[in-house]
């Protein structure tokens, strides 16, 4: 289990963030469009995860998707733009859709998911969600498994361009979520992650930190991504 991706709640369509991130000399590409969800995106990816940028694009599909991540899309882009949440990636989502269960948590189940690209090509993948109802807590990560290896998905990302050589030697190394009890969430999702809890609060992955930190009141999400 490790990072897959982070997720930045907006309302521009992904063209434009692509020019923002151009005249930032970031390298990011248009990803698609999640027709079945009525959502669109634009990603940054560097060397063990990427940044999506996800926002909507027919708001008339997105109300009926009855999506975990599009229903947490529609509920904080209200208030405006922000990191939303995170995805980890697993190599088996089966076998963690039943040791979660195990542990009492519902779930999804596992989902089935694509996306279009700019190019027209349909990219497959399965998702799982952990059920909770779309508030100001903070919501617990949604898992991935894609349908190519890893070595495969990341060649087929330097043939088109979409990972750049020098984002490549870049990391995300720490993920920073405001909570207002941050020993009873890293206790938590260290729980359902079947990980260890570190001495600051702090869920120590295979390629990222995960950090906890204290926010007395307001909205509990994801709120800085630290990248070297």
């Amino acid at each position: 289990m490790k990072l897959d991706h982070v997720v930045y709640f907006t309302k521009k369509d992904p063209k434009t963030i692509v020019a923002e991130k151009l005249a930032e000399k970031e390298h990011a590409v248009v990803g698609g469009r999640h027709e079945n969800w009525g959502t669109q995106n634009a990603l940054r990816y560097v060397g063990n995860a990427y940044m999506e940028w996800l926002s909507v694009e027919r708001e008339d599909v997105a109300k009926k998707a009855q999506h975990p991540l599009v229903d947490l899309l529609l509920h904080d882009v209200k208030d405006g733009e922000g990191w939303g949440t995170i995805c980890l990636s697993v190599t088996n989502i089966e076998a963690l859709k039943e040791d979660i269960e195990n542990k009492g948590f519902q779930t999804s189940g596992v989902l089935d998911a694509s996306r279009k690209t700019a190019n027209g090509e349909l990219r497959k993948w399965k998702m799982l969600f952990v059920d909770q109802s779309v508030s100001d807590e903070l919501p617990y990560p949604f898992f991935i498994e894609w349908e190519q290896e890893e070595e495969q998905r990341f060649a087929m990302l330097r043939k088109e361009g979409t990972i750049s050589p020098y984002d490549e030697q870049k990391q995300i190394v720490e993920c920073q979520f405001h909570v207002h009890d941050p020993l009873g969430t890293t206790g938590e999702w260290a729980v359902l992650l079947s990980q260890k809890v570190g001495d600051q609060h702090d869920i120590v992955l295979p390629n990222v930190t995960l950090t906890f930190i204290e926010k007395e009141d307001g909205k509990e999400r994801l709120a800085d991504v630290k990248i070297q």
